[in-house]
């Protein structure tokens, strides 16, 4: 009669806890702002090719230069495009109502996807097989309330795959 008010564990519940527990730490990401000297909506005319020190021993610098290089092509190519459009779009805002601030708004959006697709297509072609991935951000500024936007590098952690006996 004493084995009534026994409780037993259940086993299977035991089985159950048991199971394996990964923790993955992951550095914090890297942050390229922009170093040029015009800004429009956020986006600077050109990035920084100075190698960041948290990406030693992950990429080679001469892969970094070559990517923050064709970045910088395409804000070449179309930021001064940008700046003329704002330009004639401040001069006849008056005139217009603000409706001919709308091509430089679409020329921006025009390029920040154009600077998506370019870091797709180096994310798919290297990076995304080192553990890193590439992205284009809004973020703060540092001295004031606007937003710019920045390289993001993240580095992706490995999942160990778990294959049961």
């Amino acid at each position: 009669m004493a084995d009534f008010d026994a409780i037993y564990p259940d086993e299977t519940e035991i089985e159950e806890n048991i199971e394996e527990t990964h923790v993955t730490l992951v550095p914090d990401p890297i942050i390229v702002r922009g170093a040029g000297n015009m800004t429009v909506f956020g986006l600077s005319n050109r990035f920084n090719c100075e190698f960041p020190s948290g990406l030693q021993s992950r990429v080679a610098p001469e892969e970094y230069q070559a990517t923050v290089a064709r970045i910088n092509s395409v804000l070449k190519k179309t930021l001064p495009v940008n700046v003329k459009w704002l330009f004639c779009g401040c001069v006849c805002c008056c005139c217009t109502l603000g409706c001919s601030l709308w091509p430089v708004i679409c020329l921006s959006k025009r390029t920040q996807h154009s600077l998506n697709k370019l870091l797709e297509w180096e994310n798919s072609r290297l990076y995304n097989k080192l553990g890193l991935r590439w992205r284009l951000t809004k973020q703060h500024c540092d001295s004031s309330s606007m937003m710019e936007y920045v390289l993001l590098i993240e580095f992706i952690p490995k999942i160990p795959i778990y294959r049961p006996d």
